[in-house]
């Protein structure tokens, strides 16, 4: 089950719950003061990786220097099928 972040909204109060995802919108009162909590989005780390971001665009086959796009797709199909290069 995942862990959600709560903020009361009377004392301002950090809370942090395990709930199923169906419930997370139902955090109950504030183990504080009894007031409502309000649900709060933290940040996450987020690693864009793949075809068509940074680390895989200088294989694009209008840079010189690069290997052919085809022999670039063939790997890539190949990578997909048996999950080794």
């Amino acid at each position: 089950m995942p862990v959600y972040e709560y903020r009361c909204r009377e004392c301002g109060t950090d809370v942090e719950r395990l709930a199923h995802r169906d419930r997370a919108n139902e955090p109950g009162p504030c183990e504080r003061c009894g007031a409502e909590l309000a649900r709060r989005y933290g940040r996450i780390g987020v690693r864009l990786d793949g075809w068509g971001f940074s680390t895989t665009d200088g294989l694009v086959p209008d840079r010189p220097g690069r290997p052919p796009y085809r022999r670039v797709a063939e790997r890539a199909e190949r990578i997909s099928e048996t999950g080794t290069s």
